[in-house]
């Protein structure tokens, strides 16, 4: 880590050294039970959302309406981002100054500020016309397109999490 980073540096082995840090590290099963909650929250996450980008660009047009698939699916892809998020700050802390130096950790934390942006635009704007175009039509191109960077970016946050463990 470059010297300028010094205070992060400081900052990850403070972390370590907290209390929730050497509990997940030394408490038997404690690291992996949260590591397979984490995975479940990703796979609830990200299924759910992938699955609404999948509607938003036309699979299922003609079977269920958009609003349809936001009510079922995006409450979903809500706990599962808050059970991921909370596992994974949870898992860092126990290996913070490891992970927090990885190539990939930048790339993990930029595209999960990418997709939620995404998400805010998403909302925000198109989806307010929803009714327009909610049933059996063309999905609007900028709901397609938020729909393959949805897809694109949990993609990317999916594997450079696996990276944190090799790079």
């Amino acid at each position: 880590m470059q010297e300028n980073n010094h205070w992060l540096t400081e900052i990850f082995i403070w972390l370590e050294r907290s209390s929730i840090g050497e509990a997940v590290r030394t408490t038997s099963y404690l690291y992996p039970i949260l590591e397979s909650l984490h995975i479940l929250g990703i796979a609830l996450l990200v299924g759910s959302a992938v699955a609404f980008d999948l509607r938003l660009l036309g699979i299922g047009k003609h079977v269920f309406p958009v609003t349809t698939a936001a009510r079922y699916l995006l409450p979903l892809s809500h706990i599962g981002f808050t059970v991921a998020a909370v596992t994974g700050m949870v898992l860092f802390a126990a290996s913070a100054l490891t992970v927090g130096i990885s190539v990939a950790a930048p790339w993990k934390l930029g595209l999960i500020f990418i997709a939620g942006v995404n998400i805010a635009v998403f909302h925000h704007g198109v989806y307010r016309t929803v009714d327009n175009w909610d049933f059996q039509t063309q999905t609007p191109v900028r709901a397609r397109l938020a729909a393959i960077i949805s897809a694109l970016t949990w993609t990317g946050v999916i594997i450079a999490g696996r990276l944190l463990a090799y790079v």
